[in-house]
C-alpha cells in the first residue's frame, strides 16, 4: 500500500466541494430526442460551421434561465439568508483538462449567454476546450490557488466565491457538465449554482411519434437544483421547457424564445 499526498492540480475540486457543503440538491431527469439538433448540426457542417451538443444545451439553456429569474439565482447566509437574482445569464463549463501531467476538471465560466449565437458559444467552447490549461488566462486563478498552502487556498477560495456579487465571475448563474463522450446514461452534478445540468451520451432508442414505435438519437439530460432557492414545480418547467426547445429546435438564432410556456411547447412538438 502506497500513500501520496494529496495532488496539488486537484486542491481547487477540494476546495470547492468544501464550499458546496450548504447546498441542498433534487434531482430531475429527462430523455431529449435530439433529432432536430442532429438535423441542424449536419447543415452546419455542411456550412462550414461545427457546434458540439453542449453548444445548443447552453444556447438553449442561457434563453430558459432569462425567462425563469427564480432559477437564475444564488443564495448565501444562514442566520440572514439572501437571494440574488441575476440580470444577465453566465454558464460555467466544466472541462476534462491536464495540468502538469494530471488529468483535472477545470470550468470555464461564459458570460451573456443569453445574447451569445449558437456559433459564439461553440467558438468560446473550443478556445476553452483546445487551448492549453497551463497557459490559458482564464485558468490563472485555479493555477495561483494549486501553489498556496491547503489552508491558504481554502481562505482565499471562500472570499473568491462566497460573496454574491462575485458569483456570476467565479461559478456563473448555472453549470453544465458533460460525459456525452461516453456510454453514460445517468449523470447528476451538482455545480456550485442553483441550476446545473448533466448530459449523458446520445444513443439510439426507441420512441413513439404519432402513436408509432421509432428510433431516435436520444439524450440523457439532469437538472440538480438547489431547494433552498427553487421549489420542485418550478425546476420542472424549466426542464421542460428546456427538452422542448432541443426537441423543436430549427436554426441557431432563429430558435423559439426561452420563454414559451411549458404548454405551448408540449403542443408545438406534438407531445
Amino acid at each position: 500500500m502506497r500513500v501520496e499526498p494529496f495532488p496539488r492540480e486537484r486542491r481547487h475540486t477540494a476546495h470547492f466541494l468544501r464550499e458546496i457543503r450548504g447546498f441542498s440538491p433534487v434531482f430531475l431527469g429527462a430523455d431529449v430526442d435530439m433529432s432536430a439538433v442532429r438535423r441542424h448540426q449536419r447543415a452546419a457542417r455542411e456550412a462550414g460551421g461545427n457546434a458540439p451538443t453542449v453548444a445548443y444545451v447552453l444556447y438553449v439553456a442561457a434563453r430558459v434561465l432569462a425567462a425563469h429569474p427564480e432559477a437564475n439565482a444564488a443564495m448565501r447566509g444562514l442566520l440572514r439568508p439572501r437571494v440574488t437574482r441575476y440580470p444577465t445569464v453566465a454558464g460555467k463549463l466544466a472541462l476534462d483538462k491536464r495540468l502538469n501531467g494530471r488529468r483535472v476538471v477545470l470550468a470555464a465560466v461564459l458570460p451573456d449567454l443569453q445574447r451569445l449565437s449558437l456559433e459564439e458559444i461553440g467558438q468560446r467552447i473550443a478556445h476553452h476546450r483546445e487551448g492549453d490549461a497551463e497557459q490559458l488566462p482564464e485558468f490563472a486563478g485555479v493555477r495561483s490557488l494549486q501553489r498556496l498552502p491547503v489552508p491558504l487556498g481554502r481562505l482565499v477560495y471562500r472570499l473568491a466565491t462566497r460573496p454574491l456579487h462575485r458569483r456570476i465571475a467565479t461559478n456563473g448563474t448555472f453549470s453544465v457538465s458533460s460525459l456525452g463522450h461516453r456510454p453514460v446514461t445517468s449523470f447528476h452534478s451538482v455545480g456550485g449554482t442553483t441550476i446545473t445540468l448533466g448530459l449523458g451520451g446520445i444513443a439510439d432508442r426507441p420512441v413513439v411519434r404519432d402513436g408509432a414505435p421509432a428510433v431516435a438519437p436520444v439524450l440523457p439530460l439532469s437538472l440538480t437544483f438547489d431547494h433552498r432557492v427553487l421549489d420542485g414545480a418550478e425546476a420542472a418547467d424549466v426542464l421542460a421547457e428546456m427538452k422542448y426547445a432541443l426537441e423543436a429546435f430549427a436554426d441557431g438564432d432563429g430558435e423559439e424564445d426561452g420563454g414559451t410556456d411549458t404548454a405551448a411547447r408540449q403542443e408545438a412538438v406534438g407531445s
